[in-house]
């Protein structure tokens, strides 16, 4: 019932109507947003993350209401309906979620290797976040790589890497790593690519690193 109505379902034509006016589906994602069911959460959560790409602030304030007294059905229904919006740094989304004060941390002793990094090969990371507050801080951590396209410009896909709350003078160190082997939703290109720390939305440069055949 819920798939049906996705504005943006990905194996049909746009419903352009609800990309409009999505008040009719949120009616109907009002019915089923306690379901208990994954396949019909996962299916809530698809239809707003629809909605969230033409109505970003509907969205976010869906999702805000739902998540009073929300059972955990529910908290995973908003977590995954406001990926988009979080991937982009939305304050709206990130607010919804608790994350929307600027955090006040330090990040350093950063690591990039190998460099340069060879097409089909992959990027190891790891940095260090400081928290700088007089408060414990909750920290959504992610990271955005500016991959480079054919023509030569680069454009950013965000990466979840680790929520986190961090005491006065607290630290953390964070790791992961991106794949350049070749996928059927991204192709790879070689050229120099950058790399950010993205905390709470906010982005803190780890810095460039070259992408070769």
């Amino acid at each position: 019932m819920s798939e049906g109505t996705r504005p943006r379902l990905p194996w049909a034509p746009r419903l352009r109507a609800f990309q409009q006016d999505p008040g009719p589906v949120i009616e109907l994602l009002e019915l089923l947003k306690d379901d208990p069911e994954r396949y019909v959460q996962r299916s809530v959560a698809n239809n707003i993350n629809d909605i969230s790409k033409d109505h970003p602030t509907i969205a976010a304030d869906l999702c805000r209401r739902w998540l009073d007294d929300a059972p955990p059905g529910r908290r995973w229904i908003v977590g995954h309906a406001l990926r988009s919006l979080v991937k982009k740094g939305d304050r709206g989304a990130l607010d919804a979620l608790g994350f929307a004060e600027e955090p006040r941390v330090e990040v350093a002793s950063v690591s990039l290797s190998p460099r340069p990094v060879k097409l089909g090969g992959e990027l190891r990371f790891s940095f260090e976040i400081t928290s700088t507050a007089p408060r414990d801080q909750e920290l959504l951590v992610d990271c955005a790589v500016h991959f480079v396209k054919a023509n030569g410009s680069t454009r950013p896909r965000v990466f979840k890497l680790r929520k986190l709350v961090l005491p006065p003078s607290g630290r953390a160190e964070i790791a992961g790593k991106v794949s350049f082997e070749e996928m059927t939703t991204r192709r790879h290109y070689p050229g120099r690519h950058r790399i950010d720390a993205m905390v709470n939305g906010v982005p803190h440069p780890l810095g460039q690193f070259e992408v070769c055949r």
